[in-house]
């Protein structure tokens, strides 16, 4: 990447700036996750596991990566955040019709529109633009308990936590932002998240971002970054998604799970033998116990890491 930091943003390659993107968003996820070590994931768990040799008990090499929308969540992150926002005021009732059909649209496709997904972000950006990052962390704690702590998937949820019952680090990659992927990783007692990382400067947001949005080819780097960084064997890990978008991510792992698949990717499941899982009608659900609260995890805290590494390559 040295080579590529004296380049404009519009001279860079899209590889170079999904680099770019998932390695702020590794060093983002990392510095989360080392603040909160001493945390210990909860251990209430029932009898009965979906997969009893796997994940492997003590296998300290093992990580498990999780998509965010449509996978642990009913719906898009994004669109939640702004109907949150547009409750305080951020913006106006235009804008939230348009959030409004994007999620609808989310929901009845059931897939990633990737000219839906941008425009959200743009928006939000845009929203969010002379914030400071501290204000909307502490937003996004509000608007997990008003809009996504009941659209998380049981099924998808019993899944992580089996890997956290197993020892291992259980990680959410989304194109969410970071700050609101990391609330809602604590809210689970995950080990932390990797976001879309906005750029900030002297803690107030700028209106652009760090790299590209974590899409793609990008979540794939930034999960290959996070498991150099942690020293991760990546064919003994686990990735988790319901998105075709998420190949790339789950091509890495050993252990790709299709979670209630589009049809693109149920078909490139079936055709390689990957896992699949279907809970939204409670198809081939795991029978995994849920645990009855969620323990501490990760605290905030990727913003500055994502500052400093995009300030060194200014």
């Amino acid at each position: 990447m040295a080579a590529l930091r004296w380049l404009t943003p519009r001279r860079r390659s899209a590889t170079a700036r999904s680099v770019l993107a998932g390695e702020a968003s590794a060093e983002a996820a990392r510095k989360s996750a080392e603040a909160a070590e001493s945390a210990q994931p909860v251990q209430e768990t029932e009898s009965g596991a979906a997969e009893p040799e796997f994940p492997v008990h003590g296998d300290e090499r093992a990580a498990a990566f999780f998509d965010l929308d449509n996978t642990v969540m009913q719906g898009a992150a994004i669109f939640h955040f702004g109907r949150g926002l547009y409750k305080r005021k951020f913006f106006e009732t235009r804008d939230l019709a348009r959030f409004a059909w994007q999620q609808a649209w989310f929901r009845l496709a059931g897939f990633e529109d990737p000219e839906h997904m941008q425009d959200a972000r743009d928006s939000a950006l845009s929203i969010v633009k002379g914030h400071r990052v501290s204000e909307l962390k502490s937003i996004g704690e509000e608007i997990y308990d008003e809009y996504m702590a009941e659209r998380i998937w049981p099924g998808t949820r019993a899944l992580a936590q089996a890997h956290l019952d197993a020892g291992q680090k259980v990680w959410l990659v989304t194109a969410a932002p970071v700050e609101i992927a990391q609330v809602i990783a604590r809210r689970l007692g995950l080990t932390g998240a990797l976001g879309t990382v906005a750029e900030s400067i002297g803690g107030v947001y700028t209106g652009k971002l760090v790299g590209e949005p974590l899409h793609g080819p990008a979540k794939a780097e930034a999960v290959r970054a996070l498991a150099a960084a942690e020293n991760l064997d990546l064919s003994r890990c686990a990735a988790y998604s319901d998105s075709h978008n998420d190949i790339p991510m789950l091509s890495l792992v050993g252990h790709p799970y299709a979670i209630n698949p589009d049809s693109k990717l149920r078909k490139h499941a079936r055709e390689l033998e990957w896992r699949l899982r279907d809970y939204r009608t409670g198809r081939k659900a795991a029978k995994v116990g849920i645990p009855a609260a969620a323990g501490v995890g990760a605290v905030a805290g990727g913003t500055a890491a994502a500052i400093a590494l995009h300030r060194r390559r200014r």
